[in-house]
């Protein structure tokens, strides 16, 4: 095998015009589906910890059955009852993997500073876990003013542009109204703690945060909608959503798990959208690949017809001559692929001096544009280029090993 390889080495220095630019099709290629791989891993990353710890979703969201499909129509019928929760937060937190398992409460209705009336969405907390699972995401969206805290129960957290429309500062106080399990209106005084900014600017005017105990005494219940599930890493999200399952269901709670992919749309869309777009991508660099290669190859049998026929001549079997160009043509595809990783390096490297930014779709502030290097999905991109131009070069590879050899010896 060395010899035809050193043979097409050779080839390859001889045209060296034509294979340069083959190779320089297939490095441009190359680094454009590695870099976009990048950008796309460190996005899947980012909206990832953003789901996670920035939403607050946790990994898993556990509720009772029915909830999901009915929680809107009969809401008091399909919470957690404080016992039920008990029990689920003792069976899910024996686990060595899982962190912390903590209840949360939705809800709505009206919040006013007396002259001012607007509708508010809210998530009840409890503060010191809500800030295990958002970690840096307080830093990155910090608060004006004090933070929530169970020694302030009547403290919330008010988003920047609903504080804007109420006209109220860090230590206003304004009242909340919703209605209770039973149909009724509860009205309660709070005082807004601190100001923050959630990131999108479809809930900045709505979103407020408040403790898990006060909003039980906002809807009149003891009950919760969900428990949050922090587990030490998002890999083994399904195989513990399995074994909670089982678990629960042998202690007689009838209950539905989700995962946070489940939960956030946005992580879908997203993913979904960069998926086709590297699909389109790498699609038409497999084309421009095969057409180079194939092309390459082709004027390179025209060419060398002469010396086709000698080498036949000389008892070089139709498999051999096959063999050497399609080792030419995988040589053709491995010295692009390193082309092209060394093209992505040096542009990589520029994007991590340059440290550009920009403001994604849905958000209020720019975020820097990052691109990884998964040397798994490289080295599988270098041997995948490389069986692709082999392949692409096998057209060729029998075309000059069927000649006729008196026909090719004297081919002009």
């Amino acid at each position: 095998m060395s010899k035809y390889l050193k043979i097409a080495f050779r080839n390859i220095i001889k045209n060296r015009r034509r294979s340069f630019v083959t190779m320089l099709a297939i490095a441009v290629g190359f680094a454009a589906v590695s870099l976009f791989n990048g950008y796309a891993h460190n996005t899947y990353l980012g909206l990832r910890n953003s789901a996670v710890s920035g939403e607050g979703l946790g990994h898993l969201a556990i509720y009772k059955r029915g909830w999901l499909a009915n929680g809107n129509v009969d809401p008091d019928r399909y919470m957690l009852t404080s016992k039920e929760i008990a029990k689920i937060i003792n069976i899910v937190e024996a686990d060595d993997d899982v962190i912390l398992a903590t209840p949360k409460l939705h809800l709505s209705g009206l919040i006013t500073n007396g002259r001012i009336s607007t509708i508010f969405l809210a998530e009840g907390v409890v503060p010191e876990a809500d800030r295990t699972i958002k970690g840096s995401y307080y830093a990155f969206r910090p608060v004006t003013g004090d933070t929530l805290s169970t020694r302030k129960p009547f403290g919330v957290e008010i988003a920047s542009d609903l504080a804007k429309t109420l006209s109220i500062a860090p230590g206003a106080d304004v009242v909340v109204m919703a209605g209770t399990m039973e149909g009724q209106m509860n009205a309660l005084d709070v005082s807004a703690l601190g100001l923050y900014d959630t990131g999108i600017p479809a809930t900045n005017d709505k979103f407020v945060r408040m403790t898990y105990k006060y909003a039980q005494s906002l809807y009149d219940t003891d009950k919760a909608e969900q428990i949050i599930v922090l587990l030490s890493d998002w890999q083994k999200t399904g195989p513990l959503l399995q074994k909670f399952k089982k678990q629960l269901s042998a202690a007689g709670i009838d209950c539905d798990i989700k995962t946070w992919e489940e939960r956030s749309l946005f992580y879908r869309q997203v993913k979904n959208m960069l998926d086709m777009m590297f699909l389109f991508m790498f699609l038409i660099v497999l084309v421009i690949v095969i057409m180079s290669v194939v092309n390459t190859m082709g004027m390179a049998v025209l060419e060398r017809t002469r010396e086709i026929g000698t080498l036949r001549a000389l008892g070089l079997k139709r498999r051999g001559v096959g063999a050497l160009f399609a080792a030419e043509g995988a040589m053709i595809g491995f010295l692009g692929s390193v082309l092209g990783f060394m093209l992505n390096i040096i542009i990589w490297a520029v994007i991590g001096a340059v440290e550009p930014t920009y403001v994604p779709p849905g958000s209020t502030s720019a975020v820097p544009l990052t691109v990884a290097l998964v040397p798994q999905f490289i080295a599988g991109l270098i041997f995948f280029l490389m069986l692709l131009s082999l392949s692409a070069a096998i057209l060729p590879a029998r075309r000059a090993a069927r000649q006729n050899v008196v026909d090719a010896l004297g081919h002009v």
